[in-house]
């Protein structure tokens, strides 16, 4: 195994070893994740799966002018300021970021059949180290390479989590591979090998043809098999809701060149409520389900839920007794615990083939495609796209979340337009003058320009989010304007 550092003389190491996380994906295309699993689909009524997504945005406040302040987790801040409003809470955020590495092997030793997946943004896992929480990055490591990681499933994400329908959709192919090569410098690329599965900021999709066009060909690119979507973010090719949202489908987008991509979606179904996960309700509903029909076979249907691994009292405190009593009670069952490569994996071995999967697109499609056919061209697009909206003030291509009431564009003008000038400049200045990807200064200006784009300060609103989001983007601009 090839160890790629986690720094380099000081720096975070996300660019520079693309061709060997190129060679780590390409080498699995297509196969099964090698792993110890005990599932048989055919001797199951249904199965479940649960997601936990971690995040902590870095913020200039490592010192008390924003301007010269070092970058840090916020979650340090909150570790400095407990007397501040939620900020009591930073310890147990802590140890919930660490607490799986302590369950997994518990449960295990007990003879019990633990699934989840993890999801974990770069910036979180930068600032742990930064912070010290060493302990933590290593009982993760010890579920990820170790004995229990046929019981645990990484989700690639974007680094900075940003949220794909209002980041440009290069810089979006920067979050996702500087992900990936952070991931395998904290764990290996083997582990990396092993990551199939997208976990979007915020469950946003985007729903513009030529964004979420390029969206699914940026994670198939990367090497992911499948992606998790919400729900409502996704409709049928006739404009109607999801009829099967517990059995896998394929994502299929089109651009307006009439180009097409494709990616196999798992559906995360209702909102993005802690509790759903904190109290297990996946395991309750798939014990109410039943085998259905998919290409002509009978197969068990499968509920998928994503919430915040850390963000709420039930999650903070009653998660993990409900966690280790559901594990306990479904393990050996006809309802198992799962993860859903796991499911995939043992779906395609019986027989069922991707093709066989129904078809999903992001939300309003069906709309644009009423008024204008695929490969007519951006700018007949575009048209399209105003004459609806002049129609329907409620239509919009802003993208999709588990929240229907927050627009990533509307409202964000003063963060959005550094964070575009930004990612204008470092293009112009560091892409188009191909500086090496191993050069000091890209990494630097790479990473402010990441960081920058993190949801955080959008979706908190004006404020001192906002001027976070403000301040790193005019780090990011200045890295991007000294390479010279």
């Amino acid at each position: 195994m090839t160890q790629i550092p986690e720094y380099v003389d000081g720096q975070l190491n996300l660019a520079g070893a693309e061709s060997l996380v190129a060679k780590t994906v390409e080498a699995v295309a297509g196969a099964p994740v090698d792993r110890a699993s005990s599932l048989d689909l055919g001797g199951i009524d249904s199965a479940f799966a649960i997601a936990l997504h971690m995040h902590q945005p870095l913020i200039p406040a490592g010192g008390d002018d924003t301007r010269t302040a070092d970058i840090i987790s916020n979650l340090q801040w909150m570790m400095w300021h407990q007397d501040i409003g939620d900020n009591h809470n930073a310890p147990t955020f802590l140890w919930c970021y660490k607490r799986m590495g302590e369950f997994i092997p518990q449960l295990l030793g007990e003879g019990k059949r633990p699934r989840v997946m993890l999801e974990y943004s770069g910036t979180l896992l930068h600032g742990l180290r930064r912070m010290g929480a060493d302990d933590v990055l290593d009982a993760l490591r010890g579920i990820t390479v170790g004995e229990g990681r046929d019981a645990v499933e990484w989700l690639g994400c974007p680094w900075g989590h940003a949220v794909a329908p209002s980041t440009p959709v290069q810089d979006f192919r920067l979050h996702v591979r500087a992900w990936q090569q952070h991931f395998a410098a904290l764990f290996g690329t083997e582990a990396l090998a092993r990551v199939r599965g997208f976990s979007p900021a915020e469950m946003a999709l985007p729903n513009h043809p030529d964004v979420a066009y390029e969206f699914v060909r940026t994670l198939v690119d990367c090497g992911f098999t499948w992606v998790l979507v919400q729900e409502h973010t996704v409709e049928t090719p006739d404009g109607g809701p999801v009829r099967t949202p517990h059995l896998p489908h394929r994502l299929v987008c089109t651009n307006s060149k009439g180009e097409t991509a494709e990616i196999v979606a798992v559906i995360k179904t209702q909102g993005s409520d802690t509790k759903l996960v904190a109290q297990m309700q996946p395991y309750y509903e798939a014990r109410g389900l039943q085998p259905v029909e998919l290409a002509g076979r009978r197969v068990p249907p499968l509920v998928t839920q994503i919430a915040d691994g850390e963000n709420g009292g039930v999650m903070m405190n009653e998660f993990p007794g409900k966690f280790h009593e559901v594990v306990r009670e479904c393990s050996g069952t006809r309802t198992p615990m799962v993860t859903a490569t796991e499911y995939l994996d043992q779906l395609f071995a019986s027989g069922i083939k991707p093709s066989d999967l129904p078809v999903l697109q992001p939300v309003n499609q069906h709309r644009i495609w009423q008024k204008v056919k695929a490969g007519v061209g951006p700018k007949r697009l575009a048209t399209a796209i105003e004459k609806l909206r002049a129609e329907d003030d409620r239509f919009h291509v802003d993208g999709g979340s588990w929240t229907d009431n927050i627009s990533w564009v509307r409202g964000y003008d003063n963060v959005l337009a550094p964070m575009e000038r930004a990612s204008s400049l470092f293009h112009e200045k560091v892409l188009k003058k191909k500086v090496s990807t191993e050069d000091p200064r890209y990494r630097d200006a790479l990473f402010h320009l990441l960081t920058a784009e993190t949801s955080c300060f959008r979706y908190w609103g004006q404020g001192v989010w906002t001027e976070y989001g403000e301040e790193l983007s005019r780090r990011a601009i200045e890295r991007a304007e000294s390479v010279r």
